[in-house]
C-alpha cells in the first residue's frame, strides 16, 4: 500500500483506477482517460496533485539562498505572489528537480516540488539552507487541487466567499494570492488556463465535491500526461533528470546566466556545455500509424541516434506526438524505431496544442 492523499477515499468512491505513482496511490482515470482529457481542453477538469510537496522557506536571507540554489534568478521576483519556473541543479548541471517558486514576501518563499523527488529534494534544500539560517517547512497540512480548462477559473473561484471571487479572477498568469488559509495560483500543467489551489487538508474533500457538483470533471494521471505533452511540458524522470542538464532538455529559458556574478549550483557545468555544444530536445509528430513511447530510437541521416523521452497519442490532434533528445544537427525529418521497424516522423516546434488549438500543421 502506498501513501494516500486526503482525497483518496473520494477517488475510490468515484470509481477511479488507482495506481502507484512515486510511492503514492493515485487515480489513473475515472473510466475514460480520453473524456477527461477533452473535458480539460473544452470545459474544466480537476486533478488531485496533493502528492506534490509544498515547501515554505522563511528567513531574512531566503532570497540570497535561492539565488544560489536555483538556476533561474529569484531576483526577478519583486511583486508579491509572482511565480517563477526553474530547475534545481547538482554541481554537474544535472536536474535534481524542476519546480515552481512563489514570492510571498521578502522573508517567505514557497516552493512546489515533484512527488517522486520530494525526499531527495528536501534533503538537498535543507543541507544548503543551513548556512543561510533559512527555515524549511514541508507543508504536509496542505492539499493541492489543480482546476484546469477554459471554464476552470470561474468554477474554482466559486469555492471562495463572494467577496473574494473578483480578486481571485483578477490574479494574473503565473501569479498567486492568499485568501485566508487558501493560496490560489494561476499556474498549471496542461496548457490551459486555471488555478492550482493549495488549501488546508481539512477543506479538501468538501472543495473536491463542490467542484464536482459544479460540473468540473475529475481527471487522473493519464489525462494529465497527455495534456502536459500536448503542451510541450517536460516530465521529470523522462525529459530531464540528474544525468541531463537544462540546455539539452529544452529548458535553457529557465536558466539565468546573467548577471554573470551570480554563482548558482551547476553554473560552471552549464557554461561548459554551452561552450562545447550539446544535444537538444525537440518535438516529434509521427507521420505514420503507431504510437511514440519513451526510449524509442530516433534515426537521423549523418547524425548519432537520438531517443524519444516522452511519447503518447494526442487526443486533440488525433496523432502520435513526442519529445526526443537528438543531436544539434538533426534536421526536420527523422525516423523512429517502433517494434523493430522505422517510421517517419517530423521535427516540430512545441507546444503541439495551446488553449485547445493545434499549434502545428497536421
Amino acid at each position: 500500500m502506498g501513501l494516500k492523499t486526503p482525497l483518496y477515499a473520494s477517488h475510490v468512491d468515484q470509481g477511479a483506477k488507482i495506481v502507484d505513482f512515486g510511492g503514492w496511490d493515485m487515480p489513473l482515470h475515472y473510466g475514460s482517460q480520453i473524456d477527461e482529457h477533452h473535458a480539460v481542453r473544452r470545459e474544466a477538469g480537476m486533478f488531485d496533485v496533493s502528492h506534490m510537496a509544498v515547501v515554505d522557506l522563511t528567513g531574512g536571507r531566503s532570497r540570497e539562498y535561492l539565488r544560489l540554489l536555483l538556476a533561474n534568478d529569484v531576483a526577478r521576483l519583486n511583486e508579491p505572489g509572482k511565480a517563477l519556473y526553474t530547475c534545481m541543479l547538482n554541481p554537474d548541471g544535472g536536474v535534481i528537480d524542476d519546480l515552481i517558486v512563489y514570492f510571498v514576501s521578502d522573508t517567505w518563499f514557497r516552493l512546489v516540488v515533484n512527488a517522486g523527488t520530494r525526499d531527495k529534494d528536501l534533503a538537498w534544500i535543507r543541507t544548503h539552507a543551513a548556512p543561510f539560517d533559512v527555515d524549511v517547512l514541508e507543508r504536509t497540512d496542505l492539499c493541492v487541487i489543480a482546476v484546469q480548462g477554459p471554464e476552470a477559473r470561474v468554477k474554482a473561484a466559486g469555492l471562495l466567499a463572494p467577496t473574494q471571487q473578483p480578486a481571485a479572477l483578477e490574479i494574473k498568469p503565473f501569479h498567486a494570492a492568499p485568501f485566508g488559509s487558501w493560496f490560489v495560483a494561476r499556474t498549471g500543467y496542461t496548457g490551459e488556463d486555471g488555478f492550482e489551489m493549495m488549501i488546508p487538508a481539512c477543506d479538501a474533500v468538501d472543495a473536491w465535491h463542490r467542484l464536482d457538483e459544479s460540473g468540473v470533471k475529475p481527471a487522473g494521471l493519464g489525462a494529465r500526461d497527455t495534456l502536459r505533452l500536448e503542451a510541450g511540458m517536460n516530465l521529470y524522470g523522462n525529459d530531464m533528470d540528474e544525468r541531463h542538464h537544462p540546455l539539452e532538455s529544452g529548458l535553457a529559458w529557465t536558466v539565468a546566466l546573467e548577471p554573470s556574478d551570480r554563482d548558482f549550483i551547476g553554473r560552471d557545468a552549464l557554461l561548459a556545455a554551452r561552450r562545447d555544444g550539446c544535444d537538444r530536445l525537440v518535438g516529434l509528430l509521427l507521420e505514420e500509424r503507431g504510437v511514440l513511447r519513451s526510449h524509442q530510437r530516433v534515426v537521423s541521416p549523418g547524425n548519432a541516434d537520438g531517443m524519444v523521452t516522452s511519447g503518447t497519442f494526442s487526443p486533440t490532434l488525433n496523432r502520435s506526438i513526442g519529445l526526443a533528445r537528438v543531436p544539434q544537427a538533426t534536421g526536420a525529418s527523422v525516423q523512429v524505431e517502433i517494434r523493430g521497424k522505422l517510421h517517419a516522423a517530423r521535427v516540430v516546434k512545441t507546444p503541439f496544442v495551446r488553449h485547445g488549438k493545434a499549434m502545428i500543421e497536421i
